[in-house]
């Protein structure tokens, strides 16, 4: 049978998942938004591999962090049961690992001049 009892500690992996994953996606997002400025200076050739580079670059860092949010909704709308704690944390650990992997991928898919 499983256990339906309510878990009296099924806040605490969100929350803390919620307090690293929101600033981190902030800085990533504004790092992101700032990138354009690191080619201000270039022309020609090398202004065009970076702007070519910039636009999927910055749909793949839009999109990670709708996913990252989407797994911290659901992390917080999963039943609080104690059948139900260890998907809360794999949730809990998904969403931070997705904004991480989500700005990797921005900083190797953009063309750096």
């Amino acid at each position: 049978m499983r256990d339906i009892t309510r878990d009296p500690r099924g806040w605490i992996a969100p929350l803390t998942a919620t307090l690293v994953t929101v600033p981190a996606g902030f800085v990533a997002l504004l790092f992101g938004s700032l990138t354009p400025m690191a080619c201000d200076a270039c022309n020609g050739a090398a202004a065009n591999r970076f702007d070519a580079s910039f636009g999927p670059a910055w749909t793949i860092l839009w999109v990670g962090l709708l996913i990252a949010l989407m797994v911290l909704v659901a992390g917080w709308t999963t039943p609080w049961q104690v059948r139900n704690a260890s998907r809360r944390l794999a949730l809990a650990l998904t969403a931070p690992a997705t904004v991480l992997v989500t700005f990797v991928a921005f900083m190797a898919l953009v063309d750096w001049p």
